[in-house]
């Protein structure tokens, strides 16, 4: 199956961490160029920039090589016919004009591809290969499971696919500085329309998406592969069974297969589960497998049940009758501990997340009141483990550190930027200060907790500039990047093992993105 890019209307948008500038993954240019501004927005003007005439693609250029620490800036060349007062289009909040449309900019991205693999899936994840644990050079190979919300309950089935050849463009951490840099005479060149500069590294033919299919009872509410051993995959149905299978079978075999199209969309094999557990006494979405100690898992219910299950073997499981019970409404979530193999979170429709110790008995050791709204979704953070993300039925997320606990008001962290229910949110595996949030406002947004304001940079930005860009400033400046383009988003997730990498579920289909400026601190030779 070829891969193609994100439909119209996707925007990207962020912020370099290290220099506090932001880029943008739109640009909209008036029809007839004959003139130039060069417009860099510092932290706080997220957004696009705008005319209020048709807009056309434009492209973008950086320049000014930075220290060896520093990330690059990235410039706009925003072309006017009449000098035309700037604004930064904030999703969500600005309406488009009659005539006007949003259109994605690549240069935003260092990778961006589109695909499904037939009905909508609520719920992925993405399952640990043997390729190598930090990958940087494209093209990339990926491998997923993925459970259907198909129109008919028979219809259902978990995906087990592998997409690879997924090129993209790697660029240098700092541009190389040139004459032609140094005096700006290059704006011609860089911001024509090139096709040499937008070239793919690492293009060998389309993507190409190989899938196998298992029938699935029921559509599929979550669905989580075990870290240790990710051949190993749990599902929650929306008949209130969970269910353990064993896909190796099937993941030898696309690692075995060639990079060709074979869709093998009409192929449902039966496969018996491992374990079927009844037990609940209702469907969920809750499940997590613990990240220490394999085999063990948790999963929770519509009806304030969590159940911790025990591995005996390679392939069973003893699950605990008597339940978790310390929420008063539906758990949501899960998460274990990523230092503390009996340790794990949960977070309610009550608003409230609660802290459990398995050796403590079946209620929680600490609860706390998280949000004045249903809490949809935690994330454990494994690179800080005292800190905890929730996202909010009201369109808020939190962070809390957990050594705060104690002294009442644990919140270090808290955004009202999304207007929407936060469906997914979870954590950078490879920066500590990094997460990533999905929304039904069908915004993905990506954030960074150690950025600050910088205002001494911000008028240094606006005095060289000749436009005056009027930047909201309720915008935080942790917010890096904003990707949209997808419908009714539901779930993302980090790659562990290539840096930068976010997939996301929406129901119409998957989103596979590297931003341009969320880099990752890569181990070096000395470490």
């Amino acid at each position: 199956m070829n891969i193609g890019i994100s439909p119209m209307f996707d925007l990207g948008l962020g912020s370099n961490s290290l220099d506090n500038s932001i880029t943008l993954g739109l640009n909209l240019l008036p029809p007839d160029p004959s003139s130039r501004a060069l417009i860099h927005l510092p932290v706080g003007s997220n957004g696009a920039l705008y005319s209020p005439k048709n807009p056309q693609k434009g492209q973008n250029r950086q320049t000014k090589k930075q220290e060896l620490k520093e990330r690059r800036r990235v410039f706009f060349v925003v072309e006017f016919n009449t000098v035309v007062p700037t604004k930064v289009w904030q999703p969500g909040l600005d309406k488009l004009e009659d005539g006007e449309e949003l259109q994605c900019d690549p240069s935003a991205y260092n990778s961006l591809h589109a695909f499904n693999i037939g009905w909508p899936c609520l719920s992925f994840d993405v399952v640990r290969d043997s390729l190598g644990l930090v990958r940087t050079e494209f093209p990339h190979t990926v491998f997923c499971i993925a459970g259907t919300q198909a129109e008919k309950a028979s219809w259902n089935s978990i995906g087990i696919f592998k997409l690879s050849n997924v090129s993209g463009k790697r660029r240098e951490l700092v541009p190389t500085k040139t004459t032609a840099d140094a005096d700006g005479s290059d704006m011609e060149s860089d911001s024509s329309d090139s096709d040499e500069d937008d070239e793919e590294e690492g293009v060998s033919g389309a993507s190409v998406l190989k899938l196998h299919k298992v029938y699935h009872e029921g559509s599929v509410n979550r669905i989580r592969a075990m870290t240790q051993n990710p051949h190993i995959c749990a599902s929650w149905a929306d008949t209130g069974h969970v269910q353990v299978w064993d896909f190796s079978s099937h993941l030898n075999a696309l690692a075995e297969s060639e990079n060709e199209v074979s869709r093998g969309a009409s192929t449902v094999s039966n496969q018996a589960p491992l374990v079927k557990f009844g037990g609940h006494k209702d469907e969920g979405y809750a499940i997590d497998w613990s990240p220490i100690v394999p085999g063990r898992l948790v999963s929770g219910d519509c009806k304030n049940c969590i159940h911790l299950w025990e591995p005996t073997s390679g392939a069973t499981w003893n699950v605990e009758t008597t339940p978790f019970i310390g929420h008063s409404a539906s758990v949501e979530d899960l998460q274990w501990s990523p230092t503390e193999p009996y340790v794990f979170a949960s977070c309610s429709v009550d608003g409230n997340i609660a802290i459990w110790d398995t050796r403590l008995g079946k209620s929680p050791a600490a609860s706390i009141k998280a949000h004045n709204a249903d809490v949809n979704v935690i994330s454990w953070n494994r690179l800080a483990s005292c800190m905890l993300a929730s996202g909010s039925d009201d369109g808020t997320f939190s962070i809390r550190d957990l050594r705060l606990l104690k002294e009442g008001d644990s919140v270090v962290a808290h955004f009202e930027y999304h207007k929407h229910p936060i469906t997914s949110i979870e954590w950078s595996p490879h920066e500590a200060s990094t997460l990533a949030v999905s929304s039904s406002d069908n915004q993905l947004t990506i954030w960074d907790l150690s950025l600050e304001r910088d205002e001494e940079e911000e008028a240094e930005f606006k005095a060289k500039t000749r436009e005056q860009v009027n930047a909201p400033s309720d915008l935080p400046p942790q917010l890096l990047f904003v990707h949209q383009g997808q419908k009714d988003l539901k779930e993302l997730h980090w790659h562990s093992q290539i840096p930068g990498m976010l997939i996301s579920t929406a129901a119409d289909g998957f989103n596979i993105l590297i931003p341009s400026n969320v880099e990752s601190a890569l181990p070096t030779d000395d470490a």
